[in-house]
């Protein structure tokens, strides 16, 4: 079965293995190429978080920064803040908290003091009721970061994510804006709220791709922005890693915690993934106070492989199965042509076959084919009509040879008889001749023995009988001689 499509096998697998090398190839290249392209789409989307976070985060430096310089006249009336308070969290949806805290005893009577203002539920909605209060989570806020560090160092700018027992449940993010006096004592804080799901909500509106999303770390490794609320709320990218996370996970986060710019595949959930990352970079903009840069927070683009190479993937699968589907046509194509081209060198083959076998018989037309078949079945069928020539002279001189044996054998036949006859002639011509002869050697020995004794006329008898027998056996020779010349004319004449 492997001889009769033996050609058809070794074009088919020629076939494939070129086919191999060119998809290879074109599969190699073209992953490269995706790969560029989805970076350089991350790239853009990467730009176009920082630049919608950044906004975001300018909206509420701006909102802050047009009560500053008012607040800063009216120090003495701690009733106003509260309306400072809450004018910044009413003009602007992206705020849903304000406090405005003052150092200890800085208001006569009162040991703390803060205003604070915040929408119920910490929900982004302009409708919703706003709560005051002078407490803000279940310490101090002179034992919290957002107070602490702007009163010791004067620092203006982003906390790192507050969550659990720093904030009312709520994950958030505060603007922090020392408050300094005529004397250029700092002597309060303002700490705008940003919701941190609220933000996420905002930032992943823009989704990279079907299952790509944007993700925003802070230099402790919180989430800012996470499609999951969950690690929102508690957890950092590190805590991960104590949940069976895969190690590839801490080596992209330590990554983005360093300020590092680039791309690193992970593993997560038994999907592969890829993050693009890049530091966080505030724009700036005159009168903005950008304090350290970049915030140590790293924004990053996460898409799975499928999304990157799934299209990709299913027309590699395409192609092969139209190659398969292909070949397959391909190679029944090149199975009947070749069956139907070599149909004739088949004929041939068991003509030829036939011959070798013996069958001089067999019938090979000619034909008008203007290929090699066609010349060899031509040439075939010349030799095969040579060769029934031979074969007929050769049957004609056999029938020849065996006419003149039949001949011959008749003649040796006819000459076996002649002798025969020969033999008995002799056998009986020399019978004849030994009582002549018997009787002469009588007649003489009686003469020689008793020649003296005998009378004339006993003499003479026994003369005339050596005579008379003597005669007869020269009668008896002349037939012989005669016989034997009679035989050898007719001899000559059959000759």
């Amino acid at each position: 079965m492997f001889r009769k499509f033996r050609l058809n096998v070794q074009l088919l697998a020629e076939i494939l293995v070129l086919l191999a090398l060119t998809l290879g190839v074109l599969a190699y290249f073209s992953h490269k190429v995706l790969k560029r392209e989805a970076m350089r789409n991350a790239s853009l989307m990467l730009d176009a978080t920082v630049q919608d976070i950044d906004n975001i985060l300018l909206s509420v430096e701006q909102s802050t920064g047009n009560i500053y310089l008012d607040l800063l006249q009216h120090l003495d009336n701690p009733q106003r803040m509260f309306t400072y308070s809450r004018e910044i969290v009413v003009s602007n949806p992206n705020i849903v908290g304000c406090a405005i805290a003052f150092k200890p005893g800085y208001y006569p009577g009162k040991d703390l003091f803060m205003a604070y203002i915040h929408r119920r539920a910490f929900a982004n909605d302009v409708k919703s009721d706003l709560v005051t209060t002078e407490m803000f989570a279940n310490r101090p806020y002179t034992e919290q970061v957002w107070y602490t560090e702007s009163m010791k160092t004067g620092w203006i700018g982003w906390t790192d994510p507050l969550k659990g027992d720093d904030t009312e449940n709520e994950p958030l993010v505060n603007f922090c804006l020392p408050i300094t006096d005529k004397n250029g004592e700092r002597v309060g804080v303002v700490a705008v709220d940003v919701s941190i799901s609220q933000l996420s909500k905002i930032v992943l509106a823009a989704k990279p791709s079907e299952n790509g999303y944007s993700v925003l770390l802070a230099r402790n490794g919180s989430f800012i922005v996470h499609p999951n609320v969950d690690k929102l709320e508690s957890q950092t990218v590190f805590s991960q890693m104590d949940q069976g996370a895969d190690a590839s996970v801490l080596e992209a986060a330590e990554a983005m915690v360093a300020g590092h710019v680039g791309e690193k595949d992970f593993k997560m959930d038994g999907k592969n993934w890829t993050v693009f990352f890049k530091p966080f970079v505030r724009g700036e903009w005159e009168g903005r106070y950008n304090g350290e840069g970049t915030l140590g927070w790293s924004v990053g683009v996460v898409y799975p492989d499928e999304d990157i190479f799934g299209i990709h993937n299913k027309l590699v699968f395409l192609v092969i199965v139209i190659a398969f589907v292909g070949i397959l046509a391909f190679f029944l194509l090149c199975t009947w042509i070749l069956r139907r081209q070599l149909k004739p060198l088949r004929k041939l083959t068991n003509s030829a076959q036939r011959i070798a076998n013996g069958d001089l018989n067999e019938e090979l037309n000619s034909t008008d084919r203007d290929d090699e078949i066609g010349h060899l079945q031509n040439r075939f069928r010349k030799m095969q009509k040579s060769l029934q020539n031979q074969i007929r002279e050769l049957e004609q001189e056999t029938a020849q040879l065996h006419q003149r044996s039949d001949v011959l054998r008749a003649a040796y036949g006819k000459t076996e008889d002649a002798d025969r006859m020969k033999t008995s002639f002799l056998h009986y011509m020399t019978n004849q001749m030994s009582v002549p002869t018997e009787s002469i050697d009588r007649s003489v020995t009686t003469l020689c023995n008793n020649y003296h004794d005998l009378s004339k006329e006993e003499i003479e008898k026994q003369v005339d009988n050596i005579q008379r027998k003597s005669d007869a056996i020269v009668d008896l020779l002349n037939h012989m001689i005669h016989f034997t010349e009679t035989d050898q004319g007719k001899e000559a004449r059959n000759e």
